[in-house]
């Protein structure tokens, strides 16, 4: 088993931190994320599969990767605030976040934290969205949102997406105003370079993904990447993976466990990639 909620002041040197983060208070359509961290856990440990990656690194003898259970938040709790102070005491002890969301809002505050210790950080997202909003219904903070705030910051030396399908005229804008690289899905192929440099910071969205492949999330977007599209895009990441977190799970559409299933398997071989290719 992968080992469960050390003190965090006594996390091994290198350690990747699996840490939940169950919050949807600024989903825009239907909450349910926040049930989502875990629901991926139960299937990672599910017994009807192993913890071996494709890599051939067993994660249930890995003493560098180390559950840390799940943030909790309450009304008083100002939930970006806590997000980051937490990412910040995990880096502080160098380890390596992998977070469980929630949904896309979280992206702001982990990569607030994580540019304290990263000047030149590249962030890899995978979406059907931008997530460049300026505003969503009113909401800054929403879950459409967190790349605009994260551009807007300067958090970042480079944003590049892949798997977007849903532009309209005011994400264009907003990708110029930024200088954002984006891959459309219409224009994606397994070969194109994404010519990435450390270090790197992976977001995947679960609705990158053809609907039908994950019905577990709440906006559906035809025309996505396949499971094997995205694993292959993973594994094929050659240089130090710092922090990723795997978001928008919707428990409440997912159909039996599908989802979930697909979640844990993008943890697992994240997991991997990042244990292989030390920071």
């Amino acid at each position: 088993m992968i080992s469960m909620k050390p003190p965090w002041d006594s996390l091994p040197a290198d350690s990747v931190a699996l840490l939940g983060i169950p919050d949807d208070e600024s989903s825009s359509f239907m909450q349910g994320p926040a049930l989502a961290p875990p629901l991926i856990r139960e299937a990672l440990h599910s017994p009807a599969n192993h913890l071996v990656t494709e890599l051939g690194i067993d994660l249930a003898t890995s003493d560098r990767l180390v559950d840390v259970g799940d943030l909790e938040f309450d009304e008083a709790t100002n939930r970006r605030d806590h997000i980051r102070e937490n990412l910040e005491r995990l880096l502080d002890r160098r380890a390596r976040p992998l977070l469980l969301g929630g949904d896309h809002a979280i992206t702001y505050p982990i990569v607030q934290a994580l540019a304290r210790t990263y000047s030149d950080l590249t962030i890899l997202h995978l979406d059907a969205h931008t997530d460049l909003y300026d505003e969503l219904d009113g909401n800054r903070y929403s879950h459409g949102c967190p790349m605009a705030r994260i551009m807007e910051e300067g958090l970042v030396r480079r944003l590049l997406q892949v798997g977007i399908r849903t532009l309209t005229p005011h994400h264009r804008e907003q990708i110029e105003r930024f200088g954002v690289e984006v891959i459309e899905m219409r224009h994606w192929r397994p070969d194109v370079d994404l010519n990435l440099a450390g270090p790197v910071y992976l977001s995947l969205d679960l609705d990158v993904l053809e609907p039908g492949i994950a019905p577990g999330i709440a906006h559906y977007e035809p025309g996505g990447m396949t499971t094997r599209e995205v694993l292959n895009l993973i594994l094929g990441i050659a240089v130090p993976i710092v922090g990723a977190d795997i978001v928008e799970y919707n428990p409440r559409r997912d159909v039996g466990t599908i989802t979930a299933a697909v979640a844990a398997r993008f943890v697992k071989e994240i997991a991997g990639k990042m244990l292989a290719l030390p920071d």
